[in-house]
């Protein structure tokens, strides 16, 4: 490579480089020098009678202590070098002993080299348990078909929901939040009385109906209102809206069909599948940008699919049509209202807002069709179906509600840690298990209805504690999985109602959060039982704990100077700028960099924010190419090159302590490595710690500036300070 230097001591006798000239210094076209002198020998005496003369210079100066030459046995070097001092003959000089290095305290653990034979082995076990318990199960259902389409619906929706980039993981939470919508299907089913309902279950029908109708409506908008933020200036016309053409006309010609009596229940199935299909395809379209924004238009597709096969289905009075107007209408004028007030550092409270509607429209559901049915003929398999549903409906309407609270601020976002608290929901949990053994085990109505009641009363009970006791800081996680719930409780109302599209859709909906939910555990380094019992998050705010730390500042003038002598710029923002609402002034100090032949990119962590791909929404929203957002692992591999590093608004997901102290309440998390980078600044309101109540030492790294004070005003002045 190019500075390399090579010394051919064979010069004489012809070199062994193949640059070498002899008793001449090349060098060469790729910037390598080639020294050929032939006089090696003849060279090294004079260097070595050099250091030998600067060694014995450096002895005798060592003994001359303010102009007086005195001779310290004491020394080292010079008792080494004596024999005979003041005619007197000195003992051989022994060094003293080396120092003691003490044993490390704990043993150094002895690595552990993979078994391949045990791994396949243990696969191979737990494969076979799962595939037994699935028997098992599968023995117990009645439709063995319905048993299929979840299975199949499960495989497709997990590896569609797996090519989702992870920039979209908003707008996919989004997309199946308002797919989960279909819930409306259950209330339609049930709907009964005339142009008001008349009977309890048929008030819990049209009440399903107008929450499914806010969620189909406001999910809808928000979904495409975050995806248009991602669409860039220059990106070519888009014409994805002629993709409800083909759900267009099959809709169209099967009400045609139904209209002169012509359509079968065989058709009505067949477009209840391609409803399923379109939703699916919905999801798989945001496996990149270029095709994320035709999603809207696929799962509209496959919901007007379903809703028109379940029209079908219902045979009512034409009273009841107007009902079901009615509900509808009010619920989607409902849920427009909402998504026009839904701005992106809402998205998270909003989308936990709408999972409370989806789990009150599924508990509806599951309950009105234990009301309206002989319960003493019911099989054990509709009866778990019942029970699961309203279940699954509870925990995830009362969880939401907790949830929407803490990130709307409307609650303490500190984990409430009652006495007893995991005994608490083990309590609960193990009383749902009574209320569904006694549920399925029952032939009296009564005593089916009371144990119906104790599950659903306790589901929501647990919502409530459970998600009351995890800290702000699992927020991401906890919303995924609400997002799962809602999902298998529409899968129960598929198995209750023996429609084979909410199977499909709550399977895909379901698997949807159960992988959103492993990615944030894994970004977090936890698992999911550690983030429910965890109470993580519990010194949310505390200030430096560490004793003698001392941090460096800079003003806005000084950071906007650094700014512009750096060549190579990464910003990392965190959930402070969205809070601050500071997206569009870091979005103009990055494009002015840009302008000034400046390399400039955004570093996003995958659980930076309140939910999944926030920021990366909030930076579209400013303006930012997507094309400059990258993610975490592909940052750190490049860092130490990075003049500076510009944190925004974040602290865990920075923290130095996840990797160098195993100790740490974060410790093994996956970080952003900033404090690699040749400087850092750090834009924060104080040096208090984050969500997670762990301090953090890059701040007090002597690379390391904190720019202290709101990021609203920070970020302003330091717009002003490139553009000046």
């Amino acid at each position: 490579p190019e500075g390399s230097v090579t010394v051919d001591l064979a010069a004489s006798t012809g070199g062994n480089v193949a640059t070498t000239k002899v008793d001449e210094i090349v060098r060469t076209a790729n910037g390598v020098t080639s020294i050929g002198h032939s006089n090696f020998p003849g060279q090294m005496g004079n260097v070595a009678s050099e250091l030998f003369g600067g060694n014995v210079t450096k002895l005798l100066l060592s003994m001359d202590y303010d102009g007086k030459f005195e001779i310290n046995e004491e020394d080292e070097a010079v008792r080494s070098m004596l024999v005979v001092h003041n005619g007197k003959k000195l003992e051989p000089y022994v060094p003293p002993p080396p120092p003691v290095v003490e044993a490390a305290s704990e043993d150094k653990e002895e690595e552990i080299l993979p078994d391949p034979q045990k791994d396949a082995l243990n696969q191979a076990l737990v494969g076979t348990g799962l595939i037994g318990t699935a028997v098992g199960v599968g023995t117990k259902v009645p439709d063995v078909g319905m048993l299929a389409t979840f299975a199949l619906s499960v495989w497709v929706g997990s590896d569609a929901v797996k090519g989702v980039a992870h920039a979209l993981h908003s707008p996919l939470m989004s997309i199946t939040n308002a797919i989960s919508g279909m819930t409306i299907v259950g209330g339609m089913l049930q709907l009964g009385g005339g142009i008001v309902p008349h009977t309890i279950p048929q008030v819990l029908a049209t009440t399903a109906v107008g929450l499914s109708a806010v969620n189909l409506s406001g999910g809808f908008l928000v979904t495409k209102k975050m995806l248009d933020m991602f669409r860039r200036p220059d990106d070519p016309p888009e014409y994805f809206h002629y993709y409800m053409i083909p759900p267009a006309a099959a809709v169209g010609s099967f009400g045609v069909l139904a209209a002169t009596g012509t359509a079968s229940p065989a058709l009505a199935s067949t477009l209840a599948l391609g409803s399923g299909l379109g939703c699916v395809a919905g999801i798989s379209q945001m496996s990149n940008q270029a095709t994320s924004r035709s999603a809207v238009f696929a799962g509209l597709g496959g919901v007007g699919m379903g809703l028109a096969s379940t029209l079908y289905m219902m045979n009512v009075p034409p009273s009841v049509y107007v009902q079901l107007g009615l509900a509808s209408a009010a619920g989607a004028v409902a849920g427009q209202q909402i998504a026009e007030r839904v701005g992106p550092t809402q998205l998270p409270q909003a989308v936990a807002g709408f999972h409370s509607l989806v789990g009150l429209a599924a508990a509806s559901t599951a309950i009105g069709d234990f009301m309206t049915h002989d319960f003493s003929k019911l099989d054990g398999f509709h009866a778990s179906s019942i029970y699961a549903g309203a279940w699954m409906g509870g925990i995830t309407a009362t969880g939401s509600v907790i949830a929407f609270g803490k990130l709307a601020e409307m609650m303490d976002s500190k984990p409430l840690q009652l006495p007893g608290r995991d005994a608490i929901n083990a309590g609960m949990i193990a009383t749902s298990a009574l209320g569904a053994a006694g549920f399925v085990g029952s032939s009296s109505p009564t005593t089916a209805g009371a144990a119906l009641a104790t599950g659903t009363v306790m589901s929501g009970a647990l919502g409530l504690h459970m998600t009351a006791s995890i800290g702000g800081a699992d927020m991401p996680v906890v919303i995924t999985l609400l997002n799962s719930y809602s999902g298998w409780a529409l899968c129960a109302e598929g198995f209750i109602l023996n429609q084979p599209l909410l199977t499909v859709v709550g399977a895909l909906i379901g698997s949807s959060g159960a992988f959103l939910t492993k990615i944030m555990c894994d970004g977090m380094n936890r698992s999911l039982a550690n983030v429910i019992l965890g109470g993580f998050g519990t010194e949310s705010g505390a200030v430096q704990t560490a004793e003698g730390l001392v941090h460096t500042e800079v003003n806005v003038d000084e950071a906007g100077a650094l700014l512009k002598d750096a060549q190579k710029i990464c910003i990392v923002p965190g959930y402070g700028l969205a809070v601050a609402q500071a997206q569009n002034d870091i979005a103009h100090v990055a494009n002015a960099l840009r302008e000034q032949g400046k390399e400039v990119k955004f570093a996003v962590h995958p659980v930076a924010g309140r939910m999944p791909g926030q920021l990366n929404v909030l930076l579209a929203e400013a303006g930012v190419p997507y094309d400059m957002v990258f993610e975490m692992e592909e940052v750190n591999e490049d860092m130490d090159e990075y003049d500076v590093v510009l944190v925004v608004g974040a602290n865990d997901t920075v923290n130095s302590s996840a990797v160098d102290d195993p100790k740490s309440a974060i410790a093994g998390m996956p970080v952003i490595e900033v404090w690699k980078a040749k400087h850092v600044i750090v834009m924060k309101r104080s040096v208090a710690s984050g969500y997670a109540g762990v301090d953090n030492p890059v701040f007090y790294n002597e690379n390391t500036d904190m720019l202290l004070g709101s990021a609203s005003e920070t970020s302003q002045g330091l717009r002003n300070a490139i553009s000046t």
